[in-house]
């Protein structure tokens, strides 16, 4: 059977992909990777974020999709600084405009792990794991 090897991109469902952009430029640095009327491609490394103009659903608040940042602190301050409220709980996540629920994660605690190549392009090469983190990868001998 095929093996899964990673997330390619995320869809989020926007009324508006200006206001997405807008809102998301907001809280994080953007790259755009592409543009059309109704998407927006935003890079993050070798994956993505596609924005997708039309929402066709309600709001669900018992999905979420996780971000991996490489300063978690820096992002709840962005997010204060933009007014948005964060959702209770120990971990640090808000929804935006349209209902789409996200979860930030700092980099340094998990083990999902870009190449290194990859955080050198991203101008990222001196992040490094917390001891907990390589302890999981090296539990299961990915390290």
């Amino acid at each position: 059977m095929p093996r899964l090897v990673g997330i390619n991109h995320v869809a989020l469902e926007v009324k508006s992909v200006d206001d997405a952009l807008e809102f998301y430029g907001r809280i994080f640095d953007l790259e755009l990777r592409g543009r059309s009327a109704r998407m927006a491609f935003i890079d993050i490394g070798d994956q993505f974020i596609a924005l997708s103009e039309g929402r066709t659903q309600a709001p669900d608040r018992s999905r979420h999709f996780g971000l991996v940042v490489d300063d978690k602190e820096a992002t709840r301050q962005a997010l204060e600084a933009a007014g948005i409220k964060t959702q209770p709980g120990r971990g640090l996540d808000f929804l935006d405009p349209w209902g789409n629920q996200v979860q930030v994660v700092d980099y340094r605690d998990i083990q999902f792990t870009k190449a290194p190549e990859i955080l050198r392009g991203m101008g990222l090469d001196g992040l490094a794991k917390s001891e907990h983190a390589v302890a999981e990868l090296r539990e299961k001998g990915l390290t």
